[in-house]
């Protein structure tokens, strides 16, 4: 006799959460113009040098030249403030604001195993920094 063992209990099934899920996106509390940016957030973050990350800025919040711009990740100075690769000497400054709506920066990126060369059979696994890794419990 087997064991039927579908349908999965829902219980079993752990409904998809983003603190799953790293590395998440940051909220920023200041931006600070210049040959390179440098970003703080508001909580410590798990960016790494050399990865690609998207800006998105409200416009309440200034700065709107760097609003889905993409840059590379060149320096971690503290847990909260990273240096991006991207001139915003000549660009509008940051300000503070109430709005609902906050400042993000956000890791572009996913996991992807593929062909990555053309030897044929050989299967080389591909790992973008900063991708999405599923935690979660189950």
């Amino acid at each position: 006799m087997s064991v039927i063992s579908y349908p999965i209990p829902a219980y079993s099934n752990v409904p998809i959460q983003p603190q799953f899920y790293q590395p998440r996106f940051w909220f920023i509390s200041s931006i600070t113009n210049g040959f390179t940016t440098t970003v703080t957030t508001t909580a410590n973050q798990d960016f790494v040098i050399g990865q690609l990350v998207r800006f998105i800025i409200p416009p309440s919040f200034g700065i709107r030249q760097l609003n889905e711009r993409q840059g590379y990740v060149l320096s971690i100075t503290s847990p909260t403030q990273i240096i991006v690769g991207i001139d915003s000497s000549a660009m509008d400054l940051f300000t503070s604001s109430s709005a609902t709506t906050k400042p993000q920066i956000v890791p572009i990126g996913d996991i992807a195993n593929g062909q990555i060369n053309s030897s044929g059979r050989t299967n080389n696994g591909t790992f973008i920094p900063g991708s999405f890794i599923n935690i979660s419990p189950n």
